[in-house]
């Protein structure tokens, strides 16, 4: 039987180079040279002895052999380093990699950020404030060890952290009514992007025509369009900017279905890793929490498509990470 042995420093050049999206970049990462990264991909090729990457443009992506290994690797440098950790030869803390929805970076970061460094000092973070539709992806193909984001009520993997209701966001002065005739105007995400699709959704349900007045990628050029009068879009009460506001039932737009905040978990985390999500769950409930009463009050003011977050019934998924006292 033939024993294979792959090169630890190759495997580490390959997983970094696909994270930082260009093995230039990982040359820099690094510190090696361009010459010296290629020659390392090549020797991982040899070793396996196949194909591991292609030509996409400029720049080389995984092939499907390539993209088993990549998740090897993944899993045999996370062990790598925990035994290094273990004997004290790495002492730099580790890293701890976490995506996060752009919705809720602003209000949750600062204080878990500020915790976190007081009990880990020596942790590197890294943060990746992105888009929810590719957060559960990153978490499932190992380029983060959790992520904090929105889901479709009901559907696929993670854990409940609150659910809310959706609602239309309009400019701070008000939304006028349109003429049942005349299309809405929409301002929203790039698609893909599920609450584009919901209120689109929505719109057509109820028989109202309407059209793309503006697409973003970005949530801050998002609400610049809104406050700009552009059109209307689709978020929950929760951390819309204050000026903006819930348009209310009276403008005559449909109503929309809940939508829930899950958080996703790598299966095997760091110590570093649990403890950031220990914080992470503890600020996040009591950020909605505190958003939650926000809103209701603002709605009963109002009269708006308040959202407000529903108490959690059911049973947790892991009694360590949602305590069944626990109310989102």
């Amino acid at each position: 039987m033939k024993i294979l042995n792959f090169d630890m420093d190759a495997l580490r050049t390959m997983v970094v180079g696909v994270d930082l999206g260009g093995f230039a970049n990982a040359a820099v990462r690094l510190n090696r040279s361009p010459s010296a990264v290629s020659m390392q991909l090549r020797k991982l090729e040899r070793q396996a002895g196949q194909r591991l990457f292609q030509r996409s443009g400029r720049g080389l992506v995984p092939t499907q052999a390539g993209e088993i290994l990549l998740q090897h690797a993944r899993r045999v440098l996370a062990l790598n380093d925990e035994m290094g950790q273990a004997l004290g030869t790495i002492n730099d803390g580790g890293t701890v990699r976490v995506g996060i929805s752009q919705d809720f970076a602003d209000s949750i970061l600062p204080s878990l950020l500020l915790r976190y460094a007081r009990v880990r000092p020596s942790t590197h973070v890294e943060i990746r404030a992105g888009r929810t539709c590719a957060l559960a992806d990153e978490v499932a193909n190992g380029r983060v060890d959790m992520a904090l984001a929105w889901a479709v009520s009901g559907h696929g993997a993670g854990d409940k952290i609150a659910k809310v209701r959706a609602a239309w966001v309009g400019p701070g002065k008000g939304f006028d009514r349109p003429p049942k005739d005349l299309p809405v105007p929409l301002a929203v995400f790039d698609s893909p992007c599920f609450f584009r699709d919901m209120g689109i959704e929505a719109l057509s349900r109820a028989h109202r025509p309407w059209r793309l007045a503006m697409t973003t990628p970005s949530l801050a050029g998002l609400w610049c369009g809104v406050r700009a009068g552009l059109g209307v879009t689709v978020r929950t009460a929760l951390f819309v900017p204050r000026d903006l506001s819930i348009v209310p039932v009276s403008a005559g737009l449909p109503a929309l279905p809940p939508i829930e905040i899950k958080l996703y978990c790598a299966a095997s985390l760091s110590a570093a890793a649990n403890e950031f999500r220990d914080l992470l769950l503890e600020i996040a409930t009591h950020e909605f929490r505190i958003g939650h009463a926000l809103v209701s009050k603002r709605s009963r003011r109002l009269g708006t498509q308040g959202a407000s977050p529903t108490k959690r019934t059911e049973k947790p998924a892991t009694a360590a990470t949602y305590p069944q006292d626990r109310t989102c």
